[in-house]
């Protein structure tokens, strides 16, 4: 085990840079389409999950808020970093008016050797909580406007549904079939869709 459950409470985030970004498609494919841990798509979809050139226009993006959680050599946020990345997760602020302020969370990983630790907990409401300072601080937010955070997830996948349910997500009616362009995996079912997820947050 690279960790133990104790070490949930020295997991910190840094933005990614350009330089993350082979370690971070290593890390999204390994937790999306390979077989291990609890979190992945291999029985649902094939192929991989995103290209490196997809990470980079992301990472550029100003709107892009990517957060990576690196593997140090002591644990310790100020230990040397060793190149591999343990958890990261997206945010794609995507407010440009009173009545659309909300953020999309995505790419959302934790290394199958440290899920179930409450890592993820960790890394999602750490998440949570830079998105809604964010758009609740918005010159554009009226008070009476609720902001929202969005995601997307996988059809078929009760148990992870349920998880963002813990978590305060619900579905919100809106879908759409998964994408069969190649672009982000190849579908292994002709009835799997996109569910989307919506959490409330006001002042």
């Amino acid at each position: 085990m690279m960790t133990t459950i104790k070490n949930k409470e020295k997991v910190f985030l840094r933005q990614a840079t350009a330089d993350d970004v082979g370690a971070i498609e290593q890390l999204l494919n390994l937790c999306y389409r390979s077989t291990q841990g609890w979190t992945n798509e291999a029985s649902l979809v094939g192929g991989i999950r995103i290209t490196q050139s997809e990470l980079i226009h992301i990472i550029n993006d100003p709107k892009h808020y990517f957060f990576v959680y690196p593997k140090t050599t002591m644990g310790e946020r100020d230990s040397e970093e060793t190149g591999e990345l343990l958890g990261c997760i997206a945010v794609d602020i995507k407010s440009d008016s009173d009545v659309n302020n909300k953020a999309y969370i995505g790419m959302f990983a934790v290394h199958p050797e440290l899920q179930g630790c409450g890592v993820g907990h960790v890394i999602l409401e750490a998440a949570e909580t830079f998105v809604t300072r964010h758009l609740l601080s918005s010159h554009e937010q009226r008070s009476d406007q609720p902001s929202r955070l969005t995601m997307s997830i996988l059809s078929h996948r009760p148990e992870l549904l349920a998880y963002y349910q813990r978590r305060g997500y619900q579905l919100n009616g809106n879908s759409m079939p998964f994408p069969d362009d190649g672009n982000n995996g190849e579908p292994k079912r002709q009835d799997l869709e996109l569910l989307e997820l919506e959490k409330l947050v006001s002042r």
